[in-house]
């Protein structure tokens, strides 16, 4: 299956529309034609409808396979290269908003930094690919257990440290004065979807063994303030990690003391990193082990 006439269907897909697809890919209408014809006569399958325009049912069940399949070619490309070129000077690091404690900032560089705030599911398909040369990812685990990541190409996850977790109340709560709570009580309490952010709601239900946890507000945002503002508002709880949830005006953090559970960093590189980004590979490794 040729790349380029998968790119050019995804694209077509995405955007319901050939000529959109043409201009936002540089090509005529009628090389974006050719390229879905001739994919479609290379899977033996139509893939699109043309009026409208939108995937097949053949069509549907490739674009699952294509995001994958697209992202590990340009994460391989990236890899290749990345061994074969000289390190640069400058520093990429992707991060999630939680991951970024005090103590990690203060180990960055002092200038040459570009730092990427993104939501979690991204961090590691941007170092895959290159566009960052460091990641750091966090969630919930046991006592010194990996995360689970996706798989979407050979890097490398190294740990970067752990931290007690807290569930942060608005401060006229019920539950304020607690000096612990257990997960397995919080399973019917409102809470804040908000997975850019708090630590997703899909991993305290897989902690719990259990439904639950439904989300009174979804928030899609990285700013740690504005979560932490929602609660304070009423909105919902969210589980943090304790020293981000320490001191947001308006709110009250309770350690989770059941089940045992830490906030674990980890540290994402492809290839080898070089020049600064092995440099703070390894400053963060030594304050990990600290």
């Amino acid at each position: 299956m040729d790349p380029h006439l998968l790119r050019t269907y995804v694209t077509v897909a995405r955007l319901a529309s050939f000529s959109a697809a043409a201009r936002e890919l540089g090509y005529t209408q009628s090389a974006v034609s050719q390229h879905i014809a001739a994919l479609e006569q290379d899977l033996g399958v139509p893939l699109l409808g043309r009026r409208p325009v939108a995937p097949t049912p053949a069509g549907e069940r490739l674009l699952e396979h294509a995001g994958g399949l697209l992202l590990r070619l340009d994460a391989a490309r990236a890899d290749v290269v990345r061994m074969a070129g000289a390190p640069e000077q400058g520093l990429t690091l992707a991060a999630t908003p939680t991951a970024l404690r005090r103590a990690t900032l203060e180990l960055l560089p002092a200038a040459g930094v570009t730092l990427l705030v993104l939501p979690r599911e991204k961090v590691p398909a941007v170092v895959a690919t290159g566009t960052a040369d460091l990641g750091l990812v966090d969630g919930l685990a046991a006592p010194t257990d990996p995360l689970r990541l996706p798989d979407v190409a050979p890097l490398t996850a190294r740990g970067a440290g752990e931290e007690p977790v807290s569930v942060l109340l608005p401060a006229g709560h019920p539950l304020a004065g607690r000096a612990g709570l257990r997960l397995g009580d919080l399973v019917d309490a409102r809470w804040l979807d908000a997975p850019g952010t708090a630590l997703p709601l899909a991993q305290l239900r897989a902690a719990n063994g259990t439904g639950g946890f439904r989300p009174a507000l979804r928030y899609d945002g990285t700013d740690l303030r504005t979560l932490t503002d929602l609660a304070a508002a009423g909105h919902g709880l969210a589980l943090l990690p304790g020293s981000a949830a320490q001191d947001a005006p308006g709110t009250v953090a309770v350690p989770l003391t059941d089940p045992p559970l830490v906030h674990r960093t980890e540290l994402l590189h492809g290839a080898a990193p070089q020049g600064p980004a092995r440099a703070l590979a390894e400053r963060l490794a030594r304050g990990a082990q600290g």
